[in-house]
């Protein structure tokens, strides 16, 4: 169940860092650090963890759960968390959503499915946002890069997914 329930993604919404000891495990006294200071910003709508910036595609299942663990003891009470859904496939990325509104996540920041640089179609696009649309309620936000990579989605496939996926609320254009 989300903290802030009622959360439409808006506004200014940074993606944290994640700091790591020298063993590769999280840094959780740094981390904690971290979103404190950058929580005490002005005119923040929300933070985004388990993105690039938080070094997800590092992080095991278990380290993800963790990370938006410890952001919603240190900030959730305060400013709505986004958890970001990056997973090669759409049963993972459903896996992820799931995890992440048990958590207590506001919303989800969703990431195209790496394979998706050798080629896509607006059927597999809509498709993998429908799966994990289909296992939480939360608002989704469709990451958006560049179209030269391969992983963009082009206006055509963001209108339709909008469209055929009630729960995306915006779409995020930087990379």
């Amino acid at each position: 169940m989300p903290r802030h329930a009622h959360y439409v993604p808006n506004g200014v919404i940074p993606a944290v860092l994640l700091p790591f000891a020298d063993d590769l495990a999280i840094d959780e006294k740094g981390f904690r650090k971290h979103l404190a200071d950058v929580a005490a910003t002005e005119g923040l709508s929300a933070i985004t963890v388990n993105a690039h910036s938080t070094e997800v595609a590092s992080c095991s299942f278990e380290e993800q759960h963790r990370v938006l663990a410890i952001a919603q003891d240190e900030i959730g009470g305060r400013l709505p968390i986004v958890n970001g859904v990056w997973a090669d496939g759409s049963l993972e990325a459903a896996r992820i959503a799931r995890m992440a509104e048990e958590g207590g996540a506001s919303a989800l920041l969703v990431f195209p499915p790496g394979p998706f640089t050798l080629g896509q179609s607006p059927a597999m696009a809509i498709e993998h946002f429908k799966r994990i649309a289909d296992t939480t309620s939360l608002p989704l936000i469709a990451f958006q890069y560049p179209l030269a990579t391969g992983q963009g989605y082009p206006r055509e496939t963001l209108l339709r997914m909008i469209e055929e996926v009630p729960t995306i609320r915006s779409s995020v254009s930087r990379g």
